[in-house]
């Protein structure tokens, strides 16, 4: 056995003080500030040798975060003070193609290490920020953005310059369409020409002094006073730049206004939010490619991409008297952008390099959300060839939209959902077609090559759905390999050599802690801290069993989560049950690690303990289990939930001894939407429900993520009242409790405002409002945590024993 697999090393928890293993399980230790729990490690990462790693820890009732470093094999560890972060190795940056050399960005400045002697050189010392280094073909210089613009800067010298110099103005060469006041001034009065021919002959004099003096900065090219600057990327030759830019004219929708009440000047402040769902305009991205060298410049034009002419809500615009996009005599091509997997659309996550500056590929989304595109641009004529087009007719996940090339330059790898579940796939850039390497019912994600280039890393949960391991496919040899086997949650990090992984592991009922491992299968993973504190780890908190709940709308079963109580109830007297459901609609909370939940989960151990039985389901529309589950609520969000839900409960009183009359159900954000579909759709489900900071009016809520799910109020009116909870809410009988904070910036509080006036207009009795001043989405107050929980245990008590 190797050393690393037996190295332990133990970083305790800290102070437990006030605590007693016999002191009773209560809502306000269960509320408190989660400092209580341990303070788990956060942000690790490898040192750039290789022979240590990095992690912060909170610092016990404060916000801050020390920086810790330790060394797996001789199980030293420090903290890093104030003064050594400077020197300290940082996560992050990029590295020199001989990887003896590594920038980065730290605190808005740059800095370059040698790995070798363990120096660093500071590059930059500016009020401004720089950020995204990266070293230029050759390694001689590093490229940066200091703001939007690009700047180059020569290793050797300090020397830093501009590569390019955009101007969003008027081209004073550009030609002009025909004026006759202007052409007669010309013509006929003399000074007017004679300062026209000595301005142009000035720029002329200034373009070739430019162009001829290698020590001043280029002339700027010109693009326009109608358009701004969405991303631009510099080609690793320094050769190439590729611009994305969006039309200044397009509507943007308007921001809604969120009041603050608590304030220090005892006045309300009103705040600028986001808009809503519909109200701006998806104009499409214009793409431009600058040669540096030559001074063209090529319009990138995505009208080649296939099926970009096609409408594909045609049906539906017509369905509500809407014409069609492309009913035209000359169709529109679709807006489109290019980005990434995530809601910010990161739009140079989509423009890919690769190592050699030879190839550019982008990663290109329709902003209806139905369409992905990977495709290379021409560098010589910015024309661009299609490699893959992924179509959903529902809406292509905003996640698992990985992309990037092998150090080789020779192809692109990506994942895709195009089989029904992410896999990762190979993509020759110039000849060949595309292989799929990875074959299941599973989820791909996280994909990272290693350094040699033999191999891509991958998270997937290929064993149980819950359960993520990470493998790796052997491109030498084709094959993959599982590479840990330690259950539960897992997330790597490569080690700069590639030789071994740093690994995030956690269970059910013990949060996320670090472990390192060789990078190979069949070795042992070391556990390196063990941060838990006693005060948590004495209690006897409820392990949930993962059940595979069958479905009676679906050819597969529903995962979920059972907490029983200890013991089972006497003499088979029947037991309440709670049902949990999870927020955010696409996410996966069965699973086998800590869930973000964790006051949920310590709040359903309080439960049981009161008799309940609690089910928390990965409904459809959660995350984990693959396409035809993510998309089931297209157009319809809040139907195949309910229909889940309701064999929940049939799982409950067939399985589990619970009594069908006396179930709860409560839930946040988009828990608290199902609860209110639940408690005004089918009134005679649960026997009362909590719905917290929750969604009544999809209409009200944002762009990116309701237009993908629903489309957009004007195109698919029908989607959205049959989505919304206040459209329904005269279905309430039973009782209710609305818990939502006046500072939400994401579900507005207004939403529940507007459902409560709905409610009094019908004359309901049965509910009740609570109001959290100042609290966000996320609360963050351990005296709010507390009044909200109170109100939802009392609530249960009170109705379902």
């Amino acid at each position: 056995m190797s050393r690393l697999s037996t190295a332990i090393l133990l970083i305790l928890a800290g102070s437990s003080a006030g605590w007693s293993q016999t002191q009773e399980l209560t809502l306000e230790r269960i509320m408190a500030d989660p400092d209580w729990l341990g303070r788990q490690p956060e942000a690790p990462y490898w040192s750039d040798d290789g022979t240590s790693i990095y992690f912060e820890r909170k610092v016990e009732g404060s916000e801050e975060r020390q920086l810790f470093v330790v060394a797996p094999l001789s199980g030293d560890v420090r903290r890093v003070d104030e003064a050594a972060k400077a020197t300290a190795d940082h996560a992050g940056g990029e590295w020199s193609s001989d990887r003896r050399f590594k920038v980065y960005a730290r605190n808005g400045d740059l800095f370059v290490r040698n790995v070798a002697d363990h120096t660093v050189r500071q590059l930059t010392r500016t009020e401004a920020t720089e950020s995204s280094p990266r070293f230029m073909s050759g390694d001689q210089s590093v490229v940066f953005y200091r703001g939007d613009d690009i700047f180059e800067l020569e290793l050797e010298t300090g020397l830093t310059s501009q590569p390019a110099v955009l101007d969003f103005g008027k081209d004073p060469d550009a030609e002009v369409a025909p004026d006759y006041l202007r052409d007669q001034q010309r013509r006929l009065i003399d000074f007017v020409r004679e300062t026209k021919e000595k301005d142009d002959a000035r720029r002329e004099r200034e373009r070739k002094a430019r162009a001829e003096d290698a020590s001043r900065v280029p002339s700027p090219f010109y693009l326009g006073e109608d358009v701004e600057l969405k991303a631009s990327s510099l080609s690793p030759s320094g050769k190439h730049l590729f611009v994305l830019v969006s039309d200044t004219s397009r509507e943007k929708g308007t921001p809604d206004r969120m009041p603050n009440y608590v304030t220090d000047s005892g006045y309300v402040d009103p705040q600028e939010v986001r808009t809503l769902v519909g109200t701006w305009d998806p104009s499409s991205e214009r793409a431009l490619l600058l040669n540096l060298e030559t001074r063209e410049k090529h319009e990138v034009s995505f009208s080649s991409l296939p099926g970009i002419l096609d409408d594909p809500l045609a049906a539906i615009r017509k369905d509500h008297g809407a014409d069609s996009e492309t009913e035209e005599n000359e169709p529109k091509p679709r807006a489109i952008y290019v980005g990434s997997s995530g809601f910010d659309q990161s739009a140079l996550a989509g423009i890919q390099w690769s190592r050699d500056g030879r190839e550019l590929v982008l990663n290109i989304f329709s902003h209806d959300n139905k369409d992905r595109w990977m495709a290379s641009v021409d560098l010589a004529t910015g024309s661009l060839t299609t490699l893959e087009r992924i179509t959903d007719e529902a809406w292509i996940n905003w996640r698992l939209n990985e992309i990037g090339f092998l150090s080789s330059s020779e192809a692109i790898f990506f994942t895709s959902e195009a089989s029904g579940y992410s896999q990762l796939y190979l993509r020759p850039i110039t000849t060949g077609d595309t292989k799929r390497l990875t074959h299941g019912e599973f989820v791909v994600s996280d994909v990272s090559e290693s350094p040699d280039g033999r191999y891509l890393y991958y998270k997937a949960n290929v064993e149980h759905p819950g359960t993520y391991e990470i493998y790796r496919y052997d491109l030498e040899l084709g094959k993959t390999e599982q590479v840990t086997t330690l259950g539960g949650m897992n997330d790597y990090q490569l080690s700069p050599d590639g030789s071994r992984l740093l690994l995030v592991h956690s269970t059910t009922t013990r949060p996320p802690e670090l472990y390192v491992q060789d990078a190979r299968p069949g070795a042992s993973a070391a556990r390196l801290t063990e941060t838990v504190a006693e005060a948590f780890t004495a209690i006897d908190w409820i392990q949930p069993d993962i059940v595979a709940v069958p479905s009676t709308h679906h050819d597969r079963p529903i995962y979920s989560r059972i907490y029983r109580p200890k013991p089972s109830s006497p003499s088979g007297e029947k037991r309440p049950a709670v049902v949990f459901v999870h927020g955010a609609g696409y996410l996966q909370n069965s699973h086998a690690g800590w869930s973000g939940y964790f006051r949920e989960f310590m709040f359903h151990t309080l439960l049981t303990r009161s008799g309940f039985v609690v089910l928390d389901m990965d409904y459809r529309a959660s995350a984990g289990y693959g396409r035809d589950w993510r998309t089931a609520i297209y157009r319809q969000m809040g139907t195949p939930e309910l229909e889940d839900l309701e064999d929940g409960i049939a799982y409950l009183a067939s399985h589990e001894n619970v009594d069908r009359e006396r179930i709860g159900v409560y839930g946040g954000s988009y828990g608290g939407f199902i609860t209110f579909m639940a408690m005004f759709k089918h009134p005679d489900m649960f026997a009362a429900g909590a719905a917290l900071r929750p969604v009544t009016d999809w209409a009200h809520y944002n762009h990116s993520y309701t237009s993908r799910i629903l489309n957009t109020p004007s195109v698919d009116p029908e989607a959205y009242e049959k989505s919304s909870p206040l459209e329904f809410a005269e279905g309430l009988s039973k009782p209710l409790l609305i818990a939502h904070g006046v500072l939400d910036d994401n579900v507005f509080f207004k939403d529940s405002v507007r459902l409560v006036q709905r409610l009094i207009e019908l004359e309901k009795t049965d509910w009740e409002m609570a109001i959290y001043p100042v609290e966000a989405h996320g609360f963050r107050e351990p005296s709010s945590w507390l009044d909200e929980y109170r109100r939802i245990f009392d609530l249960f008590q009170t109705h379902l024993h």
